[in-house]
């Protein structure tokens, strides 16, 4: 399975729900990878720390490999082990801002779907973190996966976001992946005792969108896990937030199991 987190608007958790989310799978013994396209690299350094593999070992030269003719290397080349059983990164390199307008023009869309197509027999689960921007890195994303998850933050300014990326990502079914599928918007950071988000996350499920019934919290636990380059299923495994992932994942698994 190949699973895209993606929202084109920033600071909705986006990092923090793809590495948590493939140290459960991982933790639960499934062969998962984290591939990173985000520029800003925040998974990687999330799941490495400061350990963070070479330029060459990463997304960013797969990429400037495909502008050039040979040299092109194995996909082991680009994949780094964690610390963390079952878990390996294909890192990102503050490069990708750097080549994007040259895959742009060299039209480098499609590349991205060779690599995971070389992936998939070695993963169970695959996870991509994107950019918060609908750019060539996410439609590379959303071209090579099976299913995109939505982090959404209970505010206005997310909600109007969400349409249009809603639309976008239709746009992207009928034009480069018709089997594409919206597994689900992901509540983040949500606070159940204030009322805006209460009657936001009502308002959307009143309009038939796939929210998930897990909604997840907010608390500093999350931070210190950024910290000390730890998922919270190994930092606190029997914290509020980490039991919420949990329920998340088993709902994101048991949504799997329906489909097949």
């Amino acid at each position: 399975m190949i699973r895209v987190i993606f929202n084109q608007k920033g600071g909705v958790g986006k990092s923090s729900i793809a590495a948590n989310l493939a140290a459960i799978s991982a933790a639960e013994g499934h062969s998962t990878l984290l591939i990173d396209l985000d520029y800003q690299c925040n998974s990687s350094q999330y799941l490495l720390g400061a350990e963070q593999p070479h330029e060459e070992n990463t997304i960013a030269d797969f990429f400037s490999k495909s502008l050039k003719m040979g040299g092109k290397r194995s996909t082991e080349h680009y994949i780094t082990e964690t610390s963390f059983p079952n878990l390996h990164v294909i890192a990102s390199h503050p490069e990708l801002a750097e080549i994007q307008s040259r895959l742009e023009a060299k039209h480098k869309i499609y590349k991205f779907r060779d690599l995971i197509t070389k992936l998939t027999d070695s993963y169970d689960r695959i996870y991509i973190d994107t950019p918060p921007a609908f750019n060539f890195y996410t439609l590379s994303a959303l071209i090579a996966a099976d299913t995109v998850f939505i982090p959404f933050d209970c505010d206005d300014f997310s909600r109007q976001a969400l349409y249009t990326l809603l639309e976008n990502l239709e746009e992207t079914r009928d034009d480069h992946n018709e089997n594409l599928d919206l597994g689900g918007i992901i509540v983040n950071q949500f606070l159940p005792r204030a009322n805006h988000p209460q009657r936001i996350v009502n308002e959307l499920r009143a309009e038939k969108l796939p929210l998930f019934n897990t909604l997840l919290g907010s608390s500093v636990k999350m931070h210190e896990s950024h910290e000390i380059s730890t998922p919270l299923i190994y930092m606190a495994p029997n914290h509020k937030l980490t039991l919420q992932f949990v329920e998340l994942h088993q709902e994101i698994e048991k949504k799997r199991r329906k489909k097949r």
